[in-house]
This record gives structure tokens, sequence and C-alpha cells, in this order.
């Protein structure tokens, strides 16, 4: 049976002690570190840069690390930067849709629903490990007896966003090739809102198992590996094109090129490389829609397989 995000979040609050979910409001921090004094006049009189890191794509303890590179972004284009969080990636996609977002971090999932639905468009991507691509885990407690992810049949499982890619889209993917759904494959789900929080969940026994982004799993193995000992991989997906940087289709154009910029040479600088090394980012890159094809397929595939139901 499903359960939905609100009671999710009440769940694990109340056995993880990972704070209640947020409402709906939006809400913003101001980074207040980069203006100059030669430049403050002039950044006043232009308008903020919005920018959206979804709680789903960041670990709690990595957010540093991000408004650490969006005040460094700040200092390189001149602008005043918000960052804007919201914990699923709808809201996101939709502030982004009505032009409330100037830029934003998302997962490969929604920049494909994003593009399909108004033209959302790639600005960069991260390279991590010298790729530029990513899995789903499979992950189970430590010493658990299952095998395969057939043996959760009937078991409690955790998903995070339901247009995440690898913790919501391969996953049901898998089961539809397996002729089942989520709704008949397990005997409870939930939806967690970020993957760190699955792994919790799965670290503390309260899921069976959870379908995380490997990046962040691969993180926290670094940065927490208490946590990340409690579990183990029970399967890894096919590589998928790592979660890009988008933009609004009608950005303004020397507002994109500048952000580009900044991104692409961050590595060359020395402040922006301490960050993206703390972020296990090598470097960002430009990377073509079609590398996203082989999730549009998943998608296609899943269409289809649902109509004929």
């Amino acid at each position: 049976m499903l359960r939905y995000v609100s009671c999710c979040c009440v769940i694990l609050a109340l056995l993880l002690g990972l704070g209640g979910c947020k409402g709906e409001e939006q809400n913003v921090i101001v980074l207040d570190d980069a203006p100059r004094k030669a430049e403050t006049y002039r950044q006043a009189e232009q308008p903020k840069i919005r920018i959206a890191i979804g709680g789903i794509i960041t670990p709690q303890a990595g957010l540093a690390y991000y408004l650490d590179l969006l005040s460094y972004l700040q200092d390189k284009i001149e602008r005043k930067i918000e960052y804007v969080d919201r914990e699923d990636y709808a809201a996101i996609n939709q502030l982004l849709k009505e032009g409330q977002l100037e830029a934003a971090f998302v997962c490969s999932g929604p920049y494909v629903e994003g593009k399909e639905e108004f033209g959302l468009e790639l600005l960069v991507a991260p390279q991590a490990n010298g790729k530029t691509v990513y899995y789903s885990y499979i992950i189970v407690h430590k010493g658990s007896s299952y095998k395969a992810f057939e043996d959760l049949r009937g078991k409690k499982f955790a998903f995070t966003d339901p247009l995440s890619n690898t913790g919501k889209l391969v996953p049901t993917y898998m089961l539809a090739q397996m002729g089942e759904t989520p709704e008949t494959f397990f005997k409870e789900f939930i939806f967690t809102t970020s993957h760190d929080k699955s792994i919790k969940a799965v670290s503390y026994g309260v899921v069976d198992g959870a379908a995380v982004d490997s990046l962040i799993w691969e993180y926290l193995r670094t940065t927490n590996p208490d946590l990340t000992s409690q579990t183990q991989i029970l399967e890894r997906s096919p590589a998928y094109a790592i979660p890009p940087i988008v933009v609004p289709s009608n950005l303004d154009k020397e507002l994109k090129s500048r952000l580009k910029k900044a991104l692409l040479d961050a590595h060359l600088d020395p402040r922006g490389k301490d960050i993206l090394k703390r972020m296990n980012i090598d470097k960002f890159v430009v990377i073509d829609d079609n590398a996203y094809d082989s999730i549009r397929k998943m998608q296609d595939w899943l269409r289809k397989n649902q109509a004929k139901r």
C-alpha cells in the first residue's frame, strides 16, 4: 500500500530523527558574502538569480558545499544569487516552467520530463571519477538474506521522489519487466524525498530495501561510512547520464553564457577546485541531450506497457 510523502516524513522523522517535511512554501536563502564594495551598487540594480537545488539530489550534510558553489558563482558572474530549496522535483520543474528560476540542479528524470513538457535546456553536467554517468543501487540491510531484487517481494521498500530516475523510474522499470508494479510487488512502499533518507531508512531497518543514487551512496560511503556500512548493494542498474544543471529555454543568453563559463572554469580556479573536490566532482562539462535517450526509452516503454494493461 502506498503512503504519501507527508506520512513518510512523519515516519522517518520519528524513527530516524530526520526532521519533518517542509510545507508548500518556497524556502529561499540569500547569499550575503559575495558582493564586494565596488560591485554592491551595480548588483543591487539587477534582479537576483534564483537557483534551486532539490533536497533529493544532495545529502543534508553536503548542502553547505552547494551553497559554497553558489557563493562562488555569485562572485564570478557578479550577480546576486538566491538559493531556492524545494524537496520535490515536480515543484522545481514547475518553478522553471513558470519562469521563477534561472537555473536548477535536478535529476536526469526531471530533466527529461521538463525537456519534453516545456523545452527545459541543459547547461552543464558534473563529471565525477572521470565519468558523466551514475547508477541506481538497490540496497538492503547489511547481512540480510536477500540475494536478488525478486527477494524483496512482499517487503517494505523506499523510493525517493516520483520523478527521480534512480530512485523511482529505474526500479519501476525493473518491476515492469517482471510483469509487476510497485503496488503488486511490495507489501508497502514510501517516498522519503531524498536519497540519504532512503539510505538511513534501510540502515535503521525502517524498510527492507530502497533504490538510491549511486553518487549519493558513494559520497556517504566516504563521508559517513558508519551509515553505509549498515547497507549492501543488492543490484546495480546500467549506467545513465548524470544529473545535470538546467535552465529554462528563455533564459537571457548573456546570463546563460556567464553561468556556463563560470561552471566550466570552476576547476581551473583554486577556490572553485576546492569546492568541487569537497563535492566529489572533478569538473563541470558540456553534455549532449542524446546522453539521456536511455531514460526516454524507459519512460516510453513504461507508458506503452501501462497502456496495454
